[in-house]
């Protein structure tokens, strides 16, 4: 029996904990930058609020996340209007204290159309019919619940609906920049016995996608990642999908590879970047197509006084009418952010392109050349310019702006060509996120 002294003490009322934050936010401020510390003040008291006023985590931690969007889409010569998308996006979460090397989270995500002049064709509520896709649909779910175990030593057990991103996010990836992300009704062991190694062995059975839609797998995969410190990352992965879905046979595929990257730091003031990957594509299970594709991606660039400039070219390779696919990766990062080449066309893609980036003032902007090609037929699919600037207010707060214009060659009586590609498309966002 615990005596009375000894007993734990409740937390104490989460709303409660909240306004408390807020009114000694707004009176503790010093004369001097009252600006900044009223705002370093705030964070601290919300974030102890969120704690519960305990830094331990004895009583668990809620997460909260609230992400505004506008969002303009419009493609040339396709019989559809221009769309335009307001939308609100918020997740939260409640992760558990850890009991014996037992913890849990659960994390709800909802996305409101504020303004709907937008098509959502794989959604209850489709929007507007007539106007350009925008993925991101109207709809609320359970994003991640899942539980962890640490008791064993250097491993960590993660089962349940859960955040995945290995690598780079090539071929697993959480999307994390639509608005309803991507998780996975997974089974995940990450063991770090061995020094600078990283082995990450998983399953997973079920993806949720970026449209709310359940999609059934039998997907294991096995990532073996070795760190060079400052100089190498190592990573060889396997993945062997079986996707058993109406009409997805086609995606059914065992996939190998390897990569290297790095950012040696050669003097005070310099830094190079380079990234090597190769990977090899075949059939799988019920896949009814005979498949042998590679994929390849090299990356050479350096900084210099806060300036980057990066070249590279990725290749995804096809073959008779099959091309290599990506389908659970978080494509947007790849080939443009005009969403051009989320599924890669049948006669495959080259993507030579460059980066320059900037932060000046703490204001991160980067611009983005791209040329796609065809890896068969000889095809030449179009440019296409991306341009981004975005800034962090403390570790809260977030604005970005985006822009990508795809600019497409003429079709040239090539019937190879697909008429979507063939196509002009402009996409501009304005974002402000919150997240604690």
């Amino acid at each position: 029996m615990l005596s009375k002294a000894n007993k734990p003490t409740k937390p104490k009322c989460f709303v409660k904990a909240v306004l408390s934050s807020a009114i000694q936010a707004s009176i503790v401020i010093q004369p001097a930058f009252a600006e900044e510390t009223y705002i370093d003040i705030f964070d601290y008291q919300t974030e102890n609020a969120l704690n519960f006023e305990d830094e331990t985590g004895k009583y668990g931690q809620v997460k909260f996340n609230l992400r505004y969007r506008f969002e303009m889409a419009d493609v040339a010569d396709n019989g559809r209007e221009t769309a335009y998308a307001n939308t609100l996006r918020l997740r939260f979460g409640y992760l558990t204290p850890e009991f014996y090397g037992l913890q849990a989270y659960g994390e709800f995500e909802g996305n409101v159309a504020m303004q709907r002049d937008y098509f959502s064709p794989k959604s209850d509520w489709k929007g507007d019919l007539g106007r350009e896709v925008i993925a991101d649909p109207q709809s609320a779910e359970l994003n991640q619940m899942y539980v962890t175990y640490k008791g064993i030593p250097d491993t960590e057990l993660k089962a349940g609906r859960q955040r995945i991103n290995i690598d780079d996010q090539r071929f697993i990836g959480a999307v994390a920049w639509r608005q309803m992300e991507q998780t996975f009704d997974s089974g995940l062991i990450t063991n770090k016995s061995i020094k600078n190694l990283t082995m990450k062995v998983g399953y997973i059975g079920q993806v949720q996608n970026i449209w709310s839609e359940l999609d059934t797998v039998q997907f294991p995969f096995l990532n073996v990642n070795y760190k060079f410190k400052g100089l190498a990352n190592i990573s060889a992965y396997g993945l062997w999908l079986a996707d058993f879905d109406t009409g997805q046979a086609g995606r059914s595929a065992q996939t190998y590879g390897i990569l290297v990257n790095g950012s040696p730091k050669i003097t005070k003031s310099v830094k190079l970047h380079y990234h090597a990957e190769y990977s090899y594509q075949a059939d799988y299970k019920n896949n009814p197509n005979s498949v042998s594709l590679s994929r390849y991606s090299l990356m050479g660039g350096a900084s210099y006084m806060g300036i980057t400039l990066k070249g590279a070219v990725e290749e995804l390779g096809a073959s008779g009418g099959q091309a290599f696919q990506t389908p659970f990766g978080t494509n947007h990062k790849f080939q443009g952010w005009a969403d051009k080449f989320l599924v890669t066309p049948k006669d495959g893609v080259r993507d030579i392109n460059a980066t320059l980036a900037a932060k000046p003032f703490g204001v991160k902007m980067a611009f983005v050349y791209h040329n796609f090609q065809s890896v068969t037929n000889s095809i030449d699919y179009g440019n296409e310019y991306d341009f981004l600037v975005t800034k962090k207010f403390g570790k809260h707060y977030q604005l970005l702006a985006k822009y990508a214009y795809y600019d497409a060659y003429a079709v040239n009586g090539n019937a190879a060509y697909n008429s979507a590609l063939s196509q002009n498309t402009h996409k501009f966002w304005l974002q402000g996120s919150v997240f604690f």
